[in-house]
């Protein structure tokens, strides 16, 4: 059940709150925009302190949605799913049975997907009582199943495109510290490994770890150590908010291109990356892969139609880099105004799934 609508300052839309009293699920549904569509984005289900600190994560993660589908081109507004995780025993398929009717409730406004902590099993679940969800798995010819090989290769595209402008130089020899070896991680790992380039790992997993190191070589941090390790790229591929006052001085990369959304704590953080000669690729910029497949699967797309759009990723970063470095502006800046540009002139499509 929705308990309440919320609006928060820059939102053209509504912060939706999931308070079921008698599971005792609780959540929010975040929709920042519908200028270019419904508002499209995933679920993420999630340990939060707090209901305030939930409904903080919503909102950026709301907003990014928002810009980064404004960014790839796609005919969807932005939005985010977030569902507290219970600190004790619970049940999963109550937990998203209460979801699936929140966002049924919402009527087409909100189109959900799986993100960090929801599966393509809880994805289906949902779809049995709303038909306002992708992520499942694909059929015959069309896009779908896990989005995650999509998002690393368009971080991958992109950190090429990165340092071809920044160093003048390809990924083969180059060392890149990943921050997070999930399944964005992985893959993005193994398409570095592919390219030569050097790899060095960090994740709270250490089986995770183990993996990568058994199979491609990779040296293994401290997840403490990660950011600071002597590398050419530092490619953040967990959670949000790695990057602030405390760490960017720490670190020893001269790029940042990884596929964690909300990388930048605050807006300012980016002029201390540009400050400190550090290239910066906007996270929803090159992270957009996932959401692409997504879309073309609620659209009914091909896999085709999705390497078509993913490829293009790197085009649009380059406009972003250039365009910082004539005007000497931080790279997420000069994001951020294209992507609000783009919302304000939209005009969007109807969308019949």
């Amino acid at each position: 059940m929705i308990a309440q609508a919320l609006r928060p300052a820059d939102f053209e839309e509504c912060l939706h709150v999931i308070d079921d009293k008698a599971s005792g699920v609780q959540g929010v549904i975040a929709i920042h925009s519908m200028a270019r569509g419904p508002a499209a984005g995933g679920c993420r289900f999630w340990h939060y302190d707090s209901p305030a600190a939930m409904h903080a994560d919503a909102v950026r993660l709301a907003r990014g949605m928002s810009y980064k589908n404004a960014m790839a081109d796609l005919p969807f507004g932005g939005g985010k799913a977030v569902l507290r995780r219970p600190t004790g025993s619970f049940d999963r398929a109550t937990v998203f049975r209460v979801f699936a009717d929140a966002v049924a409730a919402l009527d087409g406004a909100y189109i959900t997907a799986e993100d960090v902590g929801t599966s393509i099993a809880d994805m289906k679940a949902v779809r049995e009582r709303t038909r306002y969800v992708a992520g499942l798995e694909p059929r015959p010819g069309k896009a779908g199943g896990d989005p995650s090989p999509w998002t690393a290769l368009g971080i991958f595209e992109s950190m090429k495109a990165t340092t071809r402008f920044a160093l003048g130089s390809e990924l083969k020899g180059l060392t890149v510290a990943v921050q997070g070896t999930g399944n964005v991680g992985m893959h993005l790992c193994r398409l570095l490994a592919d390219a030569g380039a050097k790899l060095i790992v960090a994740d709270v997993d250490r089986h995770r770890v183990e993996q990568v190191t058994l199979a491609l070589g990779a040296r293994a941090v401290s997840v403490e150590e990660i950011i600071g390790v002597e590398a050419d790229v530092f490619a953040p591929c967990a959670l949000g908010g790695v990057l602030d006052a405390a760490s960017i001085p720490r670190l020893r990369a001269r790029i940042v291109c990884g596929g964690a959304n909300n990388q930048l704590a605050t807006e300012s953080d980016g002029q201390m990356l540009l400050d400190r000669g550090i290239t910066y690729a906007p996270d929803y910029v090159v992270n957009a892969g996932g959401i692409i497949n997504v879309a073309a699967e609620y659209l009914g797309e091909t896999p085709g139609q999705v390497h078509e759009r993913v490829r293009k990723i790197p085009d649009r970063l380059q406009v972003i880099l250039a365009r910082a470095a004539a005007v000497g502006e931080p790279t997420n800046i000069i994001a951020d105004g294209l992507a609000r540009q783009i919302i304000a002139d939209a005009r969007p499509v109807p969308i019949h799934a």
